[in-house]
């Protein structure tokens, strides 16, 4: 069992995947930090149900995508809270359309989001976490359309494919520091991004031949913070129902 003097960050932990995420990890003994971007009153409601398993939940909103806002955000809370022994880099967003049609700042939107995120979160939480001296944990959540591709996603993908190689580069770097870095590609699951006939289409692609749940892929993290996963760093955990 993990310690609650050990907190950790959950980006777009306001709904979904996040969500689920941090209640998990709260479960675990963990201190979560609830980020999201604008949503606070849902953001609360998250922290509310964190706070009911005897752990403690901050709230911090930032627009991933801005680097100097989450740069700002993070220092000072890290000044005021000190360090996270875990992060969990999930937020992201979606802008799909067949390649031809893909406007620049359907591009554009989606890489800086999704693929700029990973530097603006964790490049000013590294040191600190370094400087802790206790190890520590980080997992990024990708796609199954990082690893696949998929169509009418050629933006996501891209992004998603990205936040694996970095993921990968990341963990060499910090092994010897016994910080674990790994990624979790999430195949089709059931939150408010999938929703007509994608979705359809989808699940015949599905050897389970049923969507995943938000919690499928909270599991999933919550094994990579954990002591049981500190011999595991640099992979790919595929939550994809056999998609791939």
């Amino acid at each position: 069992m993990t310690s609650s003097n050990k907190r950790v960050l959950v980006t777009g932990a306001s709904g979904g995947i996040g969500r689920s995420t941090a209640i998990r990890l709260a479960k675990s003994g963990f201190d979560i930090t609830v980020h999201y971007r604008s949503n606070e009153s849902t953001a609360k409601n998250v922290a509310d149900e964190i706070t009911q398993h005897g752990v403690k939940a901050y709230l911090l909103p930032f627009d991933i995508a801005n680097r100097e806002q989450v740069h700002e955000q993070l220092e000072a809370d890290i000044e005021k809270h000190g360090a996270y022994y875990g992060v969990v880099c999930n937020a992201g967003i979606t802008r799909d359309n067949a390649f031809p049609a893909i406007s620049s700042d359907e591009w554009d939107s989606v890489i800086h989001t999704n693929l700029d995120g990973f530097y603006n979160v964790l490049q000013p939480l590294t040191m600190p976490m370094i400087r802790l001296r206790e190890g520590g944990r980080i997992v990024t959540v990708s796609s199954v359309a990082g690893i696949t591709g998929n169509r009418g996603q050629v933006n996501y993908s891209a992004s998603k494919a990205g936040i694996i190689g970095a993921t990968k580069a990341l963990a060499i770097e910090l092994g010897k520091r016994k910080i674990t870095v790994n990624c979790v590609a999430p195949g089709v699951i059931e939150t408010d991004m999938i929703e007509g006939v994608f979705a359809d289409e989808a699940k015949k692609m599905i050897p389970i031949g049923k969507f995943g749940k938000p919690e499928d892929v909270a599991n999933a993290i919550n094994f990579l913070l954990s002591d049981d996963a500190s011999y595991i760093t640099r992979q790919v955990i595929s939550v994809n129902g056999g998609m791939c």
